[in-house]
């Protein structure tokens, strides 16, 4: 029995004094805030002596190499590429036995378990450590929808958790969502706001709170509010690899003093053509009818330039409005020429309203139109090639040429009552681009709105449009097959028609982008239908002389126009 005592206590003394070790870890698993540092624990409970001594982390689900300790030094150029400059010992430490890493920027792959495996001599050991959590990036906005009045200021709100500087951000985006595609509202990137990225709708309008982005305040001011801004707004945020967002609902938009004006305008020009329609069919004096000729077609038109002029004001549509003004300006001189009885009127200035009304007011929308085209597709030119600007450019240069020209012969020699060989050159200049510019508006809108790919259907189509538009040419084809004036000009018609609804079918198309789509291809729908009516009042287009101006088509563009701009 003393025997085996004795060598029992020999026994455990060889134990105590041999150079096993065993490595500890964490006690539980570790959960770590996104883009945050984490101390990865490993340390041994006696102290190891420095010769010979390897540490080595590795991930345990794929044996990735995470760091190395060896040969008495770090060996960073062995690590992964994904750790590098990420993982570091704590070198100092590493004498007491402590060989715990430190892990920066942590990223939402870097969940997992790690392996700290230590070898001393002919002994090692390890131990695991599982990194469970990484928070994600929390992005909060308002738990309630915002209401306000047009023309005030909101503020939609989006706060990025404390834990991620605005530094590690790598993308912030301001959106408002739609089904027809999201626009951006304003971007920040690369540490500091890009308001030139934002989308002409929202641009000079919308702002972050510069003192509060350092605490994660990334809320939005959108200044001077609009109808329609109203809608879903989303704060999208991209750090450490992952995204998160928050949306916002800007809704119930109460009507400013300027919109209630806009709205007692329309309804006062309503009420106008309504009443003024019915003393018109109940007049029986000659003199009271020219009179309400001159009230249908002024009063109305001029209230509804004037609800335009305010709508403008507060909805802050430059484009729009100055088109829409236009319109209803010179509306009165298509209505004077097509009124029923405005051939009794007297004087030399009433038979040149009669004569060159219509062509006025399509030379005058002409001009306005394209002026606010441009305007509204001046940032584009700079980002199409050179080519393209510069036929864009001509085009642009051949309107107006034709506007200049046709202004000029008007005021000079119709009014003016002058005559000479330079306003003949005018005239003559002017009538030639005539002829062609249904074909130059089509090819310059599609170049305009980003279709100059349509090129080759540009060139299948341009010989038939030249053909249907020029009386010469399509008189030779058809005379030829012996066809009577009548029947060429009735088919000169249908094509006519054909021609521009297949153009603004495709105009429509091109338009699908831009922020009002059915503004504009209104617009320029009215604009091929003026150039339509001029057409056909010419004196070589022989139906003109059996074109008669009812009571009503005239009824309808004085009250019916009116109703309907009231309607949308």
């Amino acid at each position: 029995m003393k025997m085996f005592l004795h060598k029992l206590i020999i026994f455990s003394l060889l134990l105590v004094n041999s150079d096993g070790f065993q490595v500890r870890g964490p006690s539980g698993p570790l959960v770590v805030p996104l883009g945050d540092s984490v101390v990865l624990p490993c340390y041994v409970d006696k102290l190891l002596t420095m010769e010979g001594l390897e540490v080595d982390w590795r991930r345990s689900d794929s044996e990735t190499l995470i760091h190395l300790y060896q040969d008495g030094e770090s060996r960073p150029e062995v690590q992964q590429q994904d750790y590098h400059d990420r993982a570091h010992f704590f070198t100092d430490q590493i004498q007491h036995g402590n060989f715990s890493l430190l892990l920066n920027n942590v990223t939402a792959e870097d969940e997992g378990k790690y392996r700290c495996k230590v070898f001393s001599g002919q002994d090692s050991g390890e131990t695991v450590v599982e990194i469970k959590h990484v928070e994600r990036l929390i992005v909060s906005g308002s738990d309630h929808s915002i209401s306000a009045y047009a023309g005030e200021d909101v503020t939609l709100n989006c706060s990025v958790d404390s834990h991620i500087t605005p530094e590690e951000i790598e993308e912030l985006s301001w959106k408002k969502t739609d089904k027809d595609g999201d626009i951006l509202v304003l971007l920040y990137q690369n540490n500091e706001p890009l308001p030139e990225s934002s989308h002409e709708q929202y641009r000079d309008r919308v702002e972050f709170f510069t003192d509060e982005i350092s605490k994660g305040n990334f809320s939005l001011r959108l200044k001077s509010v609009r109808t329609e801004d109203k809608g879903v707004y989303m704060c999208q945020v991209f750090a450490g690899g992952v995204s998160a967002n928050t949306t916002v609902e800007l809704e119930q938009l109460g009507l400013s003093v300027l919109h209630i004006m806009v709205l007692i305008l329309c309804i006062t020009a309503a009420g106008a053509a309504l009443v003024l329609c019915l003393i018109y069919f109940t007049s029986q004096k000659k003199d009271s009818v020219l009179r309400l000729h001159v009230f249908l077609a002024f009063c109305p038109n001029i209230i509804m330039f004037c609800a335009f002029v305010f709508w403008g004001v507060s909805e802050g549509s430059v484009n729009e409005t100055v088109c829409c003004c236009a319109l209803y300006i010179v509306r009165p001189l298509m209505l004077l020429w097509a009124a029923p009885y405005v051939t009794d009127f007297t004087g030399h200035i009433n038979k040149l309203i009669l004569r060159h009304s219509y062509v006025a007011e399509y030379v005058f929308l002409s001009a306005v139109i394209y002026s606010a085209l441009l305007k509204s597709s001046f940032g584009k030119l700079l980002n199409y090639a050179e080519t393209e600007r510069v036929i864009i450019s001509v085009f642009f240069g051949i309107m107006f040429l034709y506007c200049l020209c046709k202004i000029i012969y008007i005021l000079v020699a119709k009014i003016g009552q002058k005559s000479g060989r330079i306003i003949d050159i005018f005239d003559v200049v002017s009538d030639m681009i005539f002829e062609f510019l249904p074909i130059l508006q089509f090819i310059l809108l599609f170049y305009m709105f980003g279709s100059g790919r349509a090129g080759l259907f540009i060139v299948v189509l341009l010989p038939v449009m030249l053909t249907m538009t020029n009386d010469t040419m399509f008189d030779r084809c058809f005379i030829r097959l012996d066809f009577s004036i009548s029947v060429i000009r009735t088919v000169q018609l249908i094509l006519m028609f054909v021609m521009n609804a297949a153009m603004m079918g495709f105009l429509i198309m091109t338009l699908e982008t831009e922020t009002d789509p059915i503004g504009w291809a209104c617009v320029i729908v009215f604009l091929q239908i003026l150039w339509t009516v001029t057409k056909m009042t010419d004196s070589y287009f022989s139906i003109s002389r059996g074109f008669h101006r009812y009571v009503s088509v005239y009824l309808f563009g004085s009250v019916g126009v009116v109703l309907i701009s009231l309607l949308l």
